[in-house]
């Protein structure tokens, strides 16, 4: 039986934090996640607990690219920040979510969707964002390639958020988010089929899907090991 021992908190602070995204995150987008010759998720996906369903993807139309951002709060014990959609909204409503959205034909890069999206949903200043690196790319069942942002934010910010898009935030320990005992499997019925995911509850807050996915990557990527 493997016994995983939870990572010390005090590894969570700015300058350790620092040093492991410059130094195990991407430097540029990485598109390792989707070939498409075949329509095939090789890597980071809503497909991760379920590679039967691989072949789907096969049969679907190109992904949209599209950024969000992955805002790591500078605090003393650092945090994460995340959003909860509306209930209204067509696609993941009342989902929590990065701040983040489609590629703008405006937009240089990933990082520039990122950080206008940010500005755009909640009101953060990119002048108090640092991005440090790039997750693995997410494919999403609905039809996105995601490039995740990692970055960190100062926190003297004052957010307002869209109330078109957005009816909350909130923080979450970054230990919390990165402890693997938080990391839950759970499952639902989705398209007549019985889908598996990953998921990390955290009080009143339903962390899943592709949010929980990419935090299980940052995870890997900066503390696995």
């Amino acid at each position: 039986m493997t016994i995983i021992h939870p990572v010390p908190p005090t590894i969570y602070t700015e300058p350790e934090f620092r040093v492991r995204a410059t130094s195990r995150l991407f430097h540029s987008p990485s598109e390792s996640v989707f070939d498409p010759r075949t329509g095939r998720a090789w890597s980071r996906s809503d497909w991760d607990l379920n590679p039967e369903m691989l072949a789907d993807f096969e049969v679907m139309a190109p992904p949209r690219p599209a950024a969000v951002l992955v805002p790591v709060i500078a605090r003393p014990e650092l945090t994460v920040l995340l959003t909860e959609r509306t209930a209204h909204l067509s696609t993941h409503a009342g989902q929590v979510a990065f701040p983040g959205g489609k590629v703008e034909a405006s937009d240089i890069d990933a990082i520039h969707t990122a950080l206008r999206e940010a500005e755009e949903e909640i009101g953060l200043s990119r002048t108090l964002v640092e991005p440090l690196g790039f997750l693995d790319g997410y494919r999403t069942g609905t039809g996105f390639l995601v490039t995740p942002v990692v970055a960190l934010v100062k926190p003297d910010f004052v957010l307002a958020l869209d109330p078109g898009e957005v009816a909350c935030t909130f923080e979450v320990p970054l230990a919390f988010l990165m402890d693997p005992a938080n990391h839950k499997h759970h499952s639902r019925p989705w398209r007549g089929r019985e889908r598996h995911y990953y998921a990390m509850p955290f009080g009143d807050h339903y962390i899943w899907g592709a949010t929980a996915g990419m935090l299980k990557n940052l995870h890997e990527r900066l503390y696995g090991g």
